[in-house]
């Protein structure tokens, strides 16, 4: 196990470029070389909640699990989980939001939250918001307060934070 971890410079040197994927057009931004970097990983989920203060943790489905649970377990706090419709055990809260070409549903459990706990969202990467701006929705009506919504990578020509605004946007790197 590896006790001490160094100072990564440019860690956004660790996300790779994969043209064509999943469909021709697209350039999708690899961060698994990122993920098996310790000091570059261990640098990244310090800083996504650096100086924020709050109580719980949401990851949005499913790299988002990967950053926030982390992210929680380093701040003492606890970590909420907001997955696709159907995959949550318990009572939901659900939001839908439209997609490109179509639209999709999110669920938290609608007890995971108490009333006024302060919530910092994060997930891998803010681009058109409109997960993002459903999460905020989830949080908010399960009696919340986002008090940041806090990604990875910002696909900046797409002004997703536009869709979030009052709250705190930090993205660690923009696209």
């Amino acid at each position: 196990m590896c006790s001490r971890v160094g100072v990564v410079t440019d860690w956004s040197a660790l996300i790779r470029d994969i043209p064509d994927y999943p469909k021709p057009g697209i350039l999708f931004k690899d961060i698994t070389p990122l993920l098996a970097d310790h000091a570059a990983f261990t640098q990244v989920v310090d800083e996504l909640a650096d100086g924020l203060v709050f109580d719980k943790v949401v990851g949005i489905e499913a790299r988002g699990f990967i950053l926030a649970a982390p992210v929680a377990y380093r701040s003492g706090a606890g970590f909420v989980p907001v997955r696709k419709a159907g995959k949550l055990p318990a009572a939901t809260l659900e939001a839908s939001y439209d997609l490109e070409y179509g639209s999709a549903t999110i669920e938290v459990h609608a007890d995971a939250f108490a009333p006024g706990e302060r919530v910092l969202i994060v997930d891998d990467v803010l681009a058109t918001g409109g997960t993002a701006e459903a999460t905020v929705e989830l949080v908010r009506r399960a009696g919340a307060e986002v008090t940041a919504v806090s990604f990875l990578m910002e696909l900046s020509f797409l002004s997703g934070r536009d869709r979030l605004p009052g709250l705190e946007v930090r993205a660690l790197l923009s696209v």
